[in-house]
């Protein structure tokens, strides 16, 4: 039995089976699947929200299985968008005071 058809059958969803095969989604695809792959598929709305919830489960329970992964670094998921503000501001004549005042401190 594909790892699929067996995670299906544990959510009591089996009747979904062949078509995931079909598709060719396996548990690898599975944190990829949207509201609108799963209507595509042909599930009905109350299984959808069902195999939504078990797949975001899935997801959590991958990121603590892995500490590894979360030790390497943030993943395109973990990724957040912030707004910053630069503020630059140049003063006049402040190259040549850097320059004086480098050489000065090479000089000691």
């Amino acid at each position: 039995m594909e790892p699929i058809s067996q995670w299906l059958e544990e959510l009591g969803l089996g009747q979904y089976s062949q078509v995931f095969v079909e598709a060719e989604v396996d548990l690898a695809v599975l944190p990829d699947l949207g509201e609108g792959d799963l209507e595509k598929l042909g599930v009905k709305l109350g299984h959808r929200k069902k195999l939504l919830r078990a797949i975001a489960a899935l997801s959590e329970d991958a990121g603590k299985q892995s500490p590894s992964t979360s030790a390497a670094g943030p993943t395109a998921r973990d990724a957040e968008r912030r707004q910053v503000t630069v503020m630059f501001g140049d003063l006049v004549g402040s190259t040549a005071l850097a320059s004086r005042l480098n050489r000065r401190i090479c000089a000691r």
